[in-house]
C-alpha cells in the first residue's frame, strides 16, 4: 500500500482531530515531555558518573545528552505551533541518544525506553505529521542499538520489557503505517533476539517477550487483508537477508568489560537471528530449483524493502518463521548454547506464530503468490516433518495450522492436504511408526475436528477418492474411524468414544446436507462403453455441477476398475490386461502408451512385476519403457531427485542388462528434459549408473570400504562429451546420495510412502498440473456415493459402541448417529442399510430377549439404553417406514413382545378407518391413553394370560384355574417401573404404523403385510396360549392393514385371502384363531364391497372359506357369522350382480336353515332379498327359490317360518311377470328371446320347488304349498307363454304332484286320502 493511499486513508479522521487542538492541549503535551525530561535527568543524577558533572557546573564539562535534554526543555514552551506540524525528531532524539548511548546504565536506558513508549501512546504525531517518517525510523534504529550497562539483572531485565513495549509501540502507532518493509523487519528481529536472549533469564521476561512477538505477528499479517498486491512483485536484487548480516553487530551489549563473553554472546545471538533464516535447499541441486527456490532464498529489492510496509516483509517475516522449522538447519546444534531447547521449544513457538499469521490474513494469502508459495513449499513439508514429533504440543499444533490452512487456502493446497493425511494424521491415528497412543489421540482427534467441518467430506471424496492420481483419503478415514470406535477385547476408552464423535460427524453432516429436498442431481451409470484413454479425460467446468458430478463419478468407476485390475495383474499380469481391456480400461489392440501410463497412474501394483515388465528384452516391453519415461516431468529438477522419482515407480531389476536398458530410457527423458550441464543423453546415463554404484556402495552393509568423494569424482572425469563435470555438481551428487538413500525395494500396497525431499519435489510438480480444488458448496452432490461405501462400517462401528459403552451421554450421541443414518438410508432409498440399522436397534431393545413380564419391566426401566433403542426404533419406522423391507420381521416381533406383556392398547390391532372415513389414526400423544394411575390389579392383568375367544379355549382355561398359583401383589416400585414402561411404550406411537399403513409404498407395504402373515404362521405351529394369543394379534394386524388399504386391497388381496384360507382349512389351528380368521374376513368383505366393484365376486368368493369350517367352530358361531352375512347383504345387496356372488350368499343363508340359532338370521336377510324388487334378480332368482325352499322344508323355525318361506316364493312369482312385460318392450329380438327363455325356466324352477313342497308331511305348509303353487299357475296366465310350455308344466309339475299324492293316499286311510287329494285346477 503506498504512502498517499494510507494517509488518504485515514485523512478524514486526521482533519477531524486537528480542528481540536486547543493552546491548553499544546501546553499540556509540551508539560507533558517537560515532565519526561525531568525524569531522565532526575535518574542520571542518581548515577555518579552524572550526576558529578552537572554538580561542576560548568557547561563545558556537561556531555551532549544532558546538553540535548536541557535544550529541549528550553525549547518546548517556545514552540507555537501545532504538534503535527512540529519535527517528532526534535523531541524524540534527545531520548533515542540516552538510548544508544553505552555510557549510560540500564535505569537511564529505562527511563528514556519509557518516555518514547508515552510519547507514542500520546499520539502525539500520525501520518500526517512533519517528517514523520524519520522519526520512525530513527525510533527503531534507536531501539535496534540499543546499548546500555549490566549493573544488576533485574534492570536489564527491565529495559529489555520496555523496549519490547516500545516495538510493539511502534506497530501499533498510527504512524506506524509509515515504516517501511525494513524497518518491520528490523522490529521482528529486534524482538525475536530478546526472545532468544530471555532464555537464560526469568519466567516472566520470557513470557513477555513471547506475547510481544505474536503481537507483533498478528499485527503485521492482520493488514494483509487489506494490502494491494500492486507494486510488489518479485525482482531480482539485492537480499534483504543479506543486508540483515551487516546489522548482528549492533546487538544488545554488555559494557561490563568482559570482551570475551560479550564476543560470544553475539555469536550466539546470529545463530539464530532473523538474518539466518536462508533455508537449506530441499527441492533443488546446483543447477535447478525444482520448488521455485535455489540454496539462497529469492528476497525482495533494495527498493521495495524500502517501500511502506506491506507484502514484502510478510514474506520476510513468514520465510523466517519458516526456517526456524527446517531441521536441517539445526542438525548438529549444541543443546548448551542454545537457550530454546529445539526439541520442542523453537518449533513449538515458530508454529503459534506461523499459526496466528495464517488466521489473521486467511484467504488474502491467495492474492500475493510469494505468500502463497512459502505456504504450498516451505510451510507444508516442515509441517510433514514435525507431524512425526513425539511431543504432543507440537502434533497439535501442526494439526491446528493444517486445518486454518484448510478452512482458507484449501483451493491452493489439494495435494498437500493429500499428503498430510496420507502421509501424517492416518499414519499416526492407526499408530504406524511406533506412534504413542498420545500421538494417535491427537491424530484422531485432528481427523473429528475436520470431519465436523461442514464441507470437509463432500469436498474430500470428491478432490481426492474420485482422482485417479491421489489416494481414497474419505474412505481410508472413515474406515479408520470405524475400526478406532471398535472396542476389540477391551472396554470402552476415550479414543473409543472420540472416534465415535467423528463418525457422528460424518454422516450428521450429510444428514444436514440433504436436508428435506429431493436429491440434487440424478445418479447415472458410470460404465464406459468405449475405449477412452482414462488419462486424458478432463472436465468441461469445474465450476457446473452438472459437468463435474457426472465426471467424479465416471472417475471414481474407473479408479475401482483399476484397482480391479491392478488385483489381478499382481495375480497375473495377462489376465490383468484382459480384464482391463473388457472394463475399456485398455484398447483392444494394446499398445505401448497405455500400458505405460496404466504402470504409471494406477497404484497398488506389484513393483516387481513392472520392474521385470520394463527391464525385458522384448520389442513391445523396451517401446513401452520408454514410453513410461517420457510420463515423468523432469524440468528444473536435479539427477539424482528425478532419478529417485524415477525408481520410486518400480523396483529396479537385478540384472545389469536390465539396468541398463532402464536407465537408457531414464537418461534419454532427463536429457530431453533438462540440458543445462549434459552435453549429451550419454553423459547422462553414465552419471546415472555412477549414482547407482554409489548408492549401492554406501548403504550396503557388506561393502567394508567406502567409496570417498575424490574417488567418485575420479571415477566419473571425462563423461560429459570428452570434458569434465563441475567439481561442486559431482560433489553435491555424492553427499546428496550419501545422506540420502536411493530406495528401490518399496513394497507395493505400503500406502503413501514416506515424505522424502524428492517426493515432496515431485509432489510440487505434480501440484502444477493437477486438476483444481473441487468446492461442494455444502450440497450433497456426492452423498449417495460416499454414504453407499461407508454405511455398513459407520452403522457397525456405532452399534458396537452403543452395545458396550455404559455412559448416557455415549447412548445419545449413538442415537443421533442411528437417526441420522436412518435419514440418509431413506433419502437415497438403500432398504439394506435401513434394514440393518433397524435389525440392529432391534437387538437393543431386549424385546426379543426371552423374560417373564415382572422381570422385563424391572430390567426394561432400568435400562437407559433399551428404552432409548426402542424409542428410536419406532421413530425410524414411522418417519421412514416406505424404505423398510427385510427389518419388519424383526419389528413385528418387538411389537408382539409389547402385546404380550400387556403394554399395547386394544387400539394397536383394531384401530380401523370407518366406512366415511371418520375415524382417523389417533394424533401420536393420544394412541395409547394412560389411566390416571395403575393399580396393582392393572399390573396383574397384564402379566395374565388373556381370555381366550374361542369355545375349546374357554373350557381349557376353566379346567386351568384350579391348578393357578396365587399371584402376590405387585410392590410400589414394580407400580413405578410399569408407569414408567408405559410412557416409554407412549411414545413410540406403535399404533401409528398400521393405521398410517395407507401411506406406506407398495414394496414396504406387502412386506410388512409377509412379516406378520410369517410371525402369525410361526406362532399357530405349537400348542401353547402364548403362541395361539400372537397368532390371534397378528391376524389382527393383518385385518387392520388390510381394512386400512382398501385403495390398495388388490396389491394385498391375494396374500391375505391365502393366509385366511390356511387359517380355516388347518385342522390344527386354535379355535379363537379360526374365528378371528372368519369374522375378519367378513369384516374385511363388508368394508371393502361398496368401494371396489371389480373385485366384489372375488370378495364375496372368498365366503365360501365359511362353508369349509369344521363343524365344532361353524355350531358355535354360525348365528354371529350369519348376522354379519346379514348385514353384508343388507349393506351391499346393490353391489352384488353376478350369480356367483349371489351363489355365495345365498349358500350361505341356506345352511342356516337347519340352524337352531342362525336360522332366523338366515331367514331374515333372504327375506329382504326377495321381498324387494331391486335385489331379486335374473341372477340370483333360482338361487334364491332354492335357499326359499330349504327354509321352507326345514323344521328348525315351526310352520309359521315355512309359511313364510311360501309366501316368498308365492311372491317371486310377480318378478317373473313384471320381467316378461319388460322382455315385451325390448327392442332387440335376441335379448327378448334369451330373457324370455329365462324367464320360462325360473318359472318351471319355481313351480317345482312348490310342487316339493306339496309333499311336506306337515297340512298346513301341504296346503299353504298347494295355494301358493296355484297363486303361480293363475299369475303366469297374464304372460303370453308359448303353447308347447303348458303340456311340459302339466307333466313335470301338476301330474308329477298327483302321481305323487295319490301315492301317499294309497298308504294312508280313504278318508284321509280323500281329504287331502281334493285339487282345484
Amino acid at each position: 500500500m503506498g504512502l498517499l493511499e494510507i494517509q488518504h486513508s485515514i485523512g478524514m479522521m486526521e482533519e477531524h482531530e486537528e480542528c481540536k487542538v486547543a493552546p491548553s492541549k499544546r501546553a499540556s503535551v509540551a508539560c507533558t515531555i517537560n515532565t519526561e525530561i525531568g525524569t531522565v535527568l532526575a535518574v542520571m543524577r542518581r548515577n555518579v558518573r552524572w550526576g558529578g558533572r552537572l554538580m561542576s557546573g560548568n557547561g563545558q564539562l556537561e556531555h551532549s545528552l544532558i546538553q540535548s535534554l536541557k535544550t529541549l526543555r528550553k525549547q518546548i514552551f517556545t514552540w507555537q505551533k501545532q504538534w503535527h506540524k512540529i519535527n517528532p525528531v526534535l523531541y524524540l532524539q534527545p531520548f533515542l541518544d540516552v538510548i544508544r548511548s553505552d555510557e549510560t546504565s540500564a535505569p537511564i536506558t529505562g527511563v528514556a525506553l519509557s518516555s518514547v513508549y508515552k510519547i507514542l501512546m500520546l499520539d502525539m504525531f500520525d501520518m500526517k505529521t512533519v517528517n514523520v517518517e524519520d522519526a520512525m525510523f530513527s525510533i527503531v534504529d534507536a531501539l535496534k542499538s540499543c546499548r546500555f550497562e549490566v549493573t544488576d539483572p533485574a534492570s536489564e531485565e527491565v529495559v529489555l520489557m520496555k523496549i519490547l513495549q516500545v516495538l510493539l509501540a511502534c506497530m501499533k502507532s498510527r504512524a506506524s503505517f509509515v515504516l517501511t518493509n525494513q524497518h518491520v523487519c528490523t522490529i521482528v528481529d529486534t524482538c525475536f533476539r530478546i526472545v532468544h536472549q530471555a532464555g537464560t533469564k526469568s519466567e516472566l521476561l520470557q513470557r513477555i517477550a513471547r506475547h510481544t512477538m505474536h503481537e507483533l505477528v498478528r499485527c503485521i499479517f492482520s493488514r494483509l487483508p487489506e494490502v494491494d498486491n500492486v507494486g510488489h512483485a518479485l525482482a531480482n536484487g539485492g537480499n534483504f537477508i543479506e543486508q540483515e548480516n551487516g546489522s548482528l553487530d549492533n546487538d544488545y551489549t554488555h559494557t561490563d568489560g568482559n570482551v570475551d563473553n560479550r564476543a560470544h554472546y553475539d555469536d550466539e545471538i546470529s545463530s539464530v537471528s532473523f538474518a539466518s533464516s536462508a533455508p537449506v535447499a530441499r527441492a533443488t541441486d546446483g543447477n535447478a530449483n525444482g520448488s521455485g527456490k535455489g540454496k539462497e532464498a529469492d528476497s525482495y529489492d533494495s527498493h521495495l524493502m524500502n517501500q511502506p510496509c506491506g507484502v514484502p516483509c510478510m514474506v520476510e517475516i513468514l520465510h523466517f518463521l519458516c526456517s526456524l522449522l527446517d531441521v536441517a538447519e539445526h542438525v548438529g546444534m549444541n543443546p548448551k548454547s542454545n537457550t530454546l531447547a529445539f526439541e520442542e521449544d523453537v518449533p513449538l513457538f515458530a508454529l503459534s506464530l506461523i499459526n496466528s499469521a495464517i488466521e489473521l490474513g486467511g484467504s488474502s494469502f491467495t492474492k500475493h503468490p510469494k505468500l502463497l508459495n512459502l505456504i504450498q513449499d516451505d510451510l507444508f513439508f516442515n509441517l510433514m516433518q514435525f507431524g512425526f514429533s513425539m511431543s504432543t504440543l507440537i502434533l497439535s499444533m501442526v494439526c491446528s495450522i493444517v486445518l486454518n490452512l484448510y478452512h482458507h487456502l484449501r483451493t491452493e493446497l489439494k495435494l498437500q492436504l493429500e499428503a498430510f493425511f496420507s502421509c501424517v494424521i492416518l499414519r499416526l491415528a492407526q499408530s504406524r511408526h511406533g506412534a504413542s497412543y498420545q500421538q494417535q489421540e491427537v491424530a484422531v482427534e485432528a481427523l473429528v475436528d475436520f470431519c465436523r467441518q461442514r464441507s470437509f467430506i463432500g469436498e474430500t471424496y470428491a478432490n481426492f477418492d474420485c482422482d485417479i492420481a491421489c489416494s481414497n483419503v474419505f474412505e481410508d478415514l472413515v474406515n479408520l474411524l470405524s475400526k478406532s470406535a471398535f472396542p476389540v477385547n477391551s472396554p470402552l476408552s476415550a479414543m473409543h468414544t472420540l472416534a465415535l464423535d467423528g463418525l457422528i460427524a460424518v454422516i450428521e453432516g450429510m444428514a444436514e446436507r440433504i436436508g428435506d429436498a429431493s436429491p440434487v442431481l440424478e445418479t447415472a451409470s458410470a460404465n464406459l462403453e468405449v475405449y477412452t484413454p482414462f488419462w486424458m479425460i478432463k472436465c468441461d467446468d469445474y465450476n457446473d455441477p452438472h459437468n463435474w458430478v457426472p465426471f467424479l463419478r465416471r472417475m471414481k468407476h474407473i479408479k475401482k476398475k483399476l484397482m480391479i485390475g491392478a488385483d489381478h495383474f499382481n495375480r497375473d499380469p495377462k489376465k490383468g490386461f484382459e480384464f482391463l481391456q473388457g472394463s475399456h480400461l485398455l484398447p483392444e489392440e494394446i499398445d505401448p502408451r497405455s500400458v505405460a501410463c496404466f504402470f504409471r497412474f494406477t497404484a497398488g501394483l506389484d513393483k516387481n512385476l513392472i520392474g521385470d515388465f520394463l527391464g525385458s528384452h522384448d520389442e513391445f516391453c523396451v517401446q513401452v519403457l520408454h514410453e513410461f519415461s517420457r510420463t515423468f516431468d523432469f524440468q528444473d529438477m536435479s539427477l539424482d531427485t528425478a532419478l529417485r522419482i524415477f525408481l520410486e515407480t518400480f523396483r529396479l531389476p537385478g540384472e545389469s542388462q536390465k539396468i541398463q536398458r532402464v536407465l537408457e530410457a531414464f537418461s534419454e527423458s532427463y536429457f530431453e528434459q533438462s540440458r543445462d550441464i549434459f552435453v549429451n543423453k550419454d553423459a547422462t546415463l553414465l552419471l546415472s549408473y555412477s549414482l547407482i554404484m554409489l548408492n549401492t556402495d554406501q548403504h550396503n552393509v557388506q561393502v567394508k570400504k567406502k567409496m570417498t568423494e575424490e574417488d567418485f569424482i575420479r571415477n566419473n572425469r571425462h563423461i560429459n562429451g570428452g570434458n569434465d563435470l563441475p567439481r561442486e555438481f559431482l560433489s553435491e551428487m555424492y553427499h546428496s546420495i550419501c545422506k540420502n538413500e536411493i530406495r528401490t525395494t518399496r513394497e507395493q500396497g505400503a500406502g503413501f510412502p514416506d515424505m522424502v525431499p524428492s517426493l515432496w519435489i515431485e509432489l510440487m510438480h505434480k501440484s502444477k498440473k493437477t486438476a483444481p480444488y473441487i468446492m461442494a458448496d455444502n450440497r450433497p452432490f456426492l452423498d449417495y456415493d460416499m454414504f453407499t461405501i461407508i454405511a455398513g462400517p459407520i452403522i457397525a462401528a456405532i452399534s458396537v459402541v452403543f452395545d458396550h459403552s455404559d455412559d448416557e451421554d455415549v447412548y445419545h450421541t449413538c442415537i443421533d448417529g442411528f437417526l441420522a443414518a436412518a435419514k440418509i438410508a431413506a433419502f437415497y432409498h438403500l432398504e439394506d442399510v435401513l434394514d440393518d440399522l433397524v435389525i440392529s436397534l432391534c437387538k437393543f431393545t431386549t424385546l426379543l430377549n426371552p423374560s417373564y413380564l415382572e422381570e422385563f419391566v424391572m430390567a426394561f426401566d432400568e435400562d437407559t439404553k433399551a428404552r432409548l433403542a426402542t424409542t428410536t426404533l419406532f421413530t425410524i419406522v414411522n418417519r421412514y417406514g416406505d424404505y423398510i423391507r427385510m427389518g419388519w420381521r424383526n419389528i413385528i416381533d418387538c411389537i408382539l413382545r409389547l402385546h404380550e406383556f400387556g403394554f399395547l392398547s386394544a387400539r394397536v390391532a383394531t384401530a380401523t378407518a370407518t366406512a366415511d372415513d371418520s375415524a382417523i389414526a389417533p394424533e401420536p400423544g393420544n394412541e395409547m391413553p394412560l389411566t390416571k394411575s395403575l393399580s396393582s390389579g392393572h399390573l396383574l392383568s397384564a402379566g395374565m394370560p388373556r381370555r381366550p375367544s374361542g369355545l375349546m379355549g374357554r373350557f381349557s382355561q376353566l379346567l386351568s384355574f384350579d391348578s393357578e398359583e396365587p399371584r402376590s401383589q405387585p410392590t410400589d416400585e414394580e407400580l413405578a417401573a410399569h408407569q414408567r414402561t408405559m410412557e416409554t411404550i407412549q411414545q413410540c406411537c406403535i399404533s401409528n404404523i398400521f393405521t398410517e399403513s395407507k401411506f406406506l409404498q407398495a414394496d414396504s407395504l406387502l412386506q410388512l403385510v409377509q412379516a406378520i402373515m410369517a410371525v402369525g404362521r410361526t406362532s399357530r405351529a405349537t400348542d401353547s396360549p402364548e403362541d395361539e394369543r400372537a397368532a390371534v394379534f397378528c391376524l389382527e394386524l393383518l385385518i387392520t392393514i388390510t381394512l386400512n388399504n382398501r385403495d390398495r386391497i388388490s396389491l394385498l388381496w391375494k396374500g391375505f385371502y391365502e393366509h385366511i384360507a390356511n387359517i380355516v382349512q388347518s385342522s390344527a389351528v386354535p379355535p379363537a384363531l379360526v374365528e378371528k380368521a372368519v369374522f375378519g374376513l367378513l369384516s374385511v368383505c363388508q368394508r371393502l364391497l361398496p368401494y371396489k366393484e371389480n373385485l366384489v365376486d372375488e370378495l364375496l368368493r372368498s365366503l365360501q372359506l365359511v362353508l369349509k369350517l369344521d363343524a365344532r367352530v361353524a355350531d358355535a358361531h354360525y348365528e354371529q357369522i350369519t348376522q354379519e352375512v346379514g348385514h353384508l347383504v343388507k349393506a351391499n345387496a346393490a353391489h352384488i350382480r353376478s350369480q356367483m356372488g349371489w351363489r355365495t350368499v345365498l349358500s350361505l343363508l341356506a345352511i342356516t336353515a337347519r340352524h337352531p340359532e342362525a336360522s332366523e338370521a338366515g331367514f331374515d336377510t333372504l327375506s329382504f332379498i326377495m321381498s324387494d324388487r331391486a335385489h331379486l334378480l335374473p341372477s340370483n332368482f333360482v338361487l334364491c327359490i332354492d335357499a326359499a325352499r330349504q327354509f321352507a322344508e326345514s323344521r328348525v323355525g315351526q310352520v309359521e317360518r315355512s309359511v313364510r318361506a311360501l309366501d316368498l316364493l308365492a311372491g317371486s312369482v310377480d318378478c317373473l311377470v313384471c320381467w316378461a312385460h319388460e322382455t315385451e318392450d325390448a327392442s332387440m329380438a335376441e335379448d327378448m328371446a334369451k330373457m324370455s327363455e329365462d324367464i320360462r325356466e325360473m318359472w318351471l324352477r319355481l313351480l317345482q320347488s312348490l310342487r316339493k313342497i306339496c309333499m311336506d308331511n306337515r297340512e298346513e305348509v301341504r296346503n299353504h304349498a298347494l295355494l301358493s303353487l296355484q297363486k303361480c299357475l293363475v299369475r303366469m296366465h297374464e304372460v303370453s307363454l308359448p303353447h308347447d310350455l303348458w303340456p311340459r308344466c302339466f307333466d313335470v309339475v301338476i301330474f308329477a304332484m298327483v302321481d305323487e299324492l295319490l301315492g301317499i293316499a294309497r298308504e294312508q286311510s280313504p278318508t284321509r286320502t280323500t281329504r287331502t287329494s281334493k285339487v282345484r285346477l
